[in-house]
């Protein structure tokens, strides 16, 4: 990244060797300011606010802790995470340090390998955590714009459709949301207890021990990912592999291994297991890894939300600029999917068979219309019970898409009256039998054609073809 997009990250020491020291440890990832002492810091946080601080507490005039006090009690300065660096290693001095607001503690003297490593889980945590601000504050802004237009929604059949979802679309926004809160209590606990354990690890790792204990934690986001199977069967292999070593290991610590990616270099980093300390090793990786499955998780939870987010968007959007544009249909598809999530995996079947599909020119907005109306046709046929099949592929300069359902069919006697206005079979305040007769125009719009099959008792399958130009 250029230095622009580089992390702020202040040194506070009044000791001009220290502060060469950390600078030239952190100088190549990130941009760094220095101050030597409590006041001057101050004075640099409120001409730019930095994106961590490392603090030193013994200093004349202002400490750390009064530093640190002033930081947290000002809305502006208040969530930028201060570590404190301290030859201090009592634990009361870190009980008053937590108190105050601090996220780490980093004895002295300092072990470049550690620093890096509080540096770089600290500044992951706070991205996550303004990552979930943002992805809140889009996602209060959107529900509020949907009740403000609820009024005006409810009159056309697509968003009388989305009407009917509102809370199956709140329950999918809160799902994420409530993993998201789960996580960082998670990562919370995990980080609290390991800020307590790591002083007295560090003191019994020594040169070549420490060296690889942090190597082991910074090096996971190397490791490819693994399926579940897959790590499974290296989990299997590292047991195998440290018996033969003369380490005997539970499956759910070499699996926490695995996830660091221990089983890359085992050779390398066996001297970690055969440490007289082995079981407060094994403990503290199995706390960090904890702490980083808690960030992934969060990383994920958001991008699920902000799915969808921009799926509501797209959705409740209308273009009424009358002009064909570039559009993709399993785009419109996925994104009704999407908004139709909670219902379908509560007890039907999806099957999806997407083929290859170009783009065509078309009106997007009203195309999701008709896979709206479908599909909540469909479900509603199931009574939200069985199997819904979605098939797209494109054939001598078409674009066929088949929604099928499992419902009970139409009746012989009505299969002639489907398409026309004002007619329905559902009940009063179900449906205004509009439905089908907006998706027939809005495919005729596009020159193309809608058909259907349905055998009773077993299903109706509703086939549009588009022409591709």
């Amino acid at each position: 990244m250029n230095d622009e997009q580089k992390p702020t990250v202040l040194v506070v020491d009044d000791t001009p060797e220290n502060i060469d020291v950390i600078v030239g440890l952190l100088k190549e990832n990130y941009k760094v300011k220095a101050a030597p002492s409590g006041e001057k810091a101050l004075a640099v946080v409120s001409k730019g606010l930095p994106d961590l601080v490392l603090l030193d507490i013994m200093m004349p005039e202002m400490d750390g802790y009064e530093v640190c006090r002033r930081l947290k009690a000002e809305e502006t300065t208040r969530d930028i995470p201060v570590i404190f660096l301290t030859a201090k290693a009592e634990v009361a001095d870190e009980v008053k340090g937590l108190d105050l607001g601090a996220v780490d503690y980093i004895t002295k003297p300092i072990s470049p390998p550690i620093v890096l490593s509080r540096v770089k889980t600290h500044l992951s945590l706070k991205l996550a955590q303004q990552a979930l601000v943002e992805k809140n504050k889009t996602l209060e802004s959107t529900l509020e714009e949907l009740k403000t237009a609820q009024d005006q929604l409810v009159q056309s059949e697509k968003l009388a459709a989305l009407g009917q979802l509102v809370a199956g679309i709140a329950h999918e926004i809160n799902t994420p949301l409530g993993a998201i809160k789960s996580s960082i209590e998670t990562a919370d606990s995990s980080l609290k207890t390991t800020l307590s354990s790591l002083p007295t690890l560090a003191a019994k790792l020594v040169g070549e021990e420490l060296t690889l204990f942090c190597e082991l934690l910074l090096q996971d986001s190397s490791v490819p990912a693994l399926s579940f199977s897959e790590k499974r069967k290296v989990t299997k292999e590292l047991m195998t592999q440290l018996q033969e070593g003369g380490v005997s290991l539970g499956t759910m610590e070499a699996r926490t291994l695995v996830d660091l990616g221990f089983q890359t270099d085992v050779a390398r980093f066996l001297p970690l297991l055969q440490h007289p300390e082995v079981e407060t090793v094994i403990k503290l990786l199995i706390l960090i890894s904890n702490l980083k499955t808690g960030i992934a998780n969060i990383a994920d939870a958001g991008a699920k939300a902000a799915k969808i987010v921009f799926a509501l968007k797209t959705f409740a959007h209308f273009d009424q600029g009358g002009e064909k544009v570039q559009t993709d249909v399993q785009n419109g598809l996925e994104t009704v999917l999407t908004i139709y999530g909670n219902q379908i995996k509560q007890n039907v079947k999806l099957v999806e068979d997407y083929g290859t599909l170009p783009p065509i020119q078309g009106y997007p907005d009203e195309l999701t219309q008709v896979w709206t109306n479908l599909i909540h046709n469909a479900l509603q046929a199931m009574k939200n019970q069985g199997e819904l099949a979605i098939k797209t592929e494109q054939k001598e300069g078409q674009i066929r898409v088949s929604i099928a359902d499992t419902g009970p069919g139409i009746p012989e006697e009505i299969r002639d009256k489907i398409f026309q206005p004002f007619f329905t079979t559902k009940q009063a305040g179900e449906g205004s039998g509009l439905g089908l007769d907006i998706v027939k125009k809005i495919i005729d719009k596009h020159n193309g054609t809608i058909s259907f099959e349905s055998k009773p008792g077993e299903g109706t399958t509703f086939t549009v073809i588009l022409p591709v130009s």
